[in-house]
């Protein structure tokens, strides 16, 4: 099965950094403006999803929760987490006081990829 998400060694590291911190932890990527352009690292359940928000994967046992509308149009794109020295949009995420932004870089699923996508979960 082809993974919808992953990160790069610097996002791994920092998350672990972030749940020694915080405990269990979520991602949302919104679609919207400020605080949606960038996905938000919040402490598990500091966050409430709406109807039909979609959970794309995990990283490090991290669940990655995506708008449904943003979903619907980066449905055919995979997703890598990464990160970057710098203070995000919004400033909401757990990253802001270490002076780290979370970033997502996208590309296209191939066709064969599309044929063998991992499934996601929705909020019903």
């Amino acid at each position: 099965m082809i993974r919808r998400i992953d990160a790069t060694d610097k996002a791994i590291e920092l998350i672990k950094i972030l749940k020694e911190k915080h405990g269990e932890l979520m991602f949302y990527q919104a679609g919207g403006c400020c605080e949606g352009t960038q996905p938000q690292c919040f402490e598990k359940g500091g966050y409430y999803q709406r109807m039909g928000d979609v959970c794309i994967g995990t990283i490090e046992d991290t669940e990655f929760w995506v708008d449904k509308d943003l979903f619907e149009y980066w449905k055919h794109a995979h997703f890598t987490l990464t990160v970057i020295d710098a203070f995000g949009v919004g400033g909401f995420s757990l990253e802001t006081p270490l002076k780290k932004t979370f970033q997502i870089e996208y590309r296209i699923f191939t066709e064969e990829e599309e044929k063998d996508l991992e499934p996601v979960s929705f909020i019903d």
